[in-house]
């Protein structure tokens, strides 16, 4: 009976000890995003900055425009 107690005991161990996890799993899920996220936000910010000093640009020469056809009249 003892025996078999051990067995299951042993069992047990290592299922327990070579398993993985769920909160494992999640947890490094988790991290992954993490690490993926700040890349893709430092690219969105890059990207956001580049469109709004082309749009600076658009606007001033748009102006400037405006401006010259005014003083021709």
């Amino acid at each position: 009976m003892n025996e078999k107690r051990d067995e299951v005991v042993k069992l047990l161990l290592l299922q327990v000890t070579t398993g993985i996890n769920t909160g494992d799993i999640i947890f490094q899920l988790f991290f992954m995003l993490v690490v993926i996220s700040i890349p893709v936000f430092i690219i969105f910010l890059l990207v956001q900055n580049k469109k709004n000093n082309r749009l600076k640009r658009i606007e001033e020469k748009l102006d400037r425009i405006d401006f010259e056809q005014k003083n021709e009249k």
